[in-house]
């Protein structure tokens, strides 16, 4: 199972510390635009959702004991 993950920490001039993570990409966007625009004051445009398409990151996982 692949996680995408986007952390508003990853946005410069965003004072935010906020990581939303999904198993697809519409999941994970949906969730993304919904925070941009309640807590950001965004407007949901498609420039937008490209934008933040293009800060979208697969997670790493690590093992807990090695």
């Amino acid at each position: 199972m692949v996680r995408k993950f986007i952390d508003c920490r990853d946005v410069p001039g965003v004072q935010c510390t906020i990581a939303i993570f999904a198993e697809s990409e519409e999941e994970l966007l949906a969730a993304a635009i919904q925070h941009a625009v309640s807590a950001h004051g965004c407007e949901d445009t498609p420039e937008l959702r490209e934008r933040l398409r293009q800060l979208f990151k697969i997670e790493k996982r690590r093992a807990i004991c090695s």
